[in-house]
């Protein structure tokens, strides 16, 4: 988990992220991502949601062991992110992390 939590936090600073359930559904039902991360205690109607549109489109989608807080900490933010989108994963390596997890 401390490599994923480093890939996160370098995948923030330098590639193309969005934050946010809404952001996550719009991006899963575009096609417009490259991996989605939804944390743990995300409200089950919505992940059941972002589940069917990246089944649909074909995007690798992770759930984060953590709490919605752990993950806004490791994205360096002050608040509560349930759902990250990585559009574009800058400096890190999180993709083949995803890979190796979901496996």
């Amino acid at each position: 988990m401390v490599d994923l939590n480093k890939s996160i936090s370098m995948a923030v600073k330098t590639g193309k992220v969005l934050l946010g359930a809404n952001s996550a559904l719009k991006s899963a039902r575009l096609g417009r991502a490259r991996l989605i991360i939804v944390a743990s205690n995300c409200p089950k109607n919505i992940r059941d949601d972002i589940e069917y549109y990246c089944k649909l489109s074909g995007i690798p989608l992770l759930i984060y062991r953590g709490s919605s807080l752990d993950l806004g900490a490791v994205c360096g933010k002050p608040f509560m992110v349930s759902a990250l989108v990585i559009r574009e994963a800058g400096d890190s390596d999180i993709l083949k992390l995803a890979v190796k997890e979901n496996v």
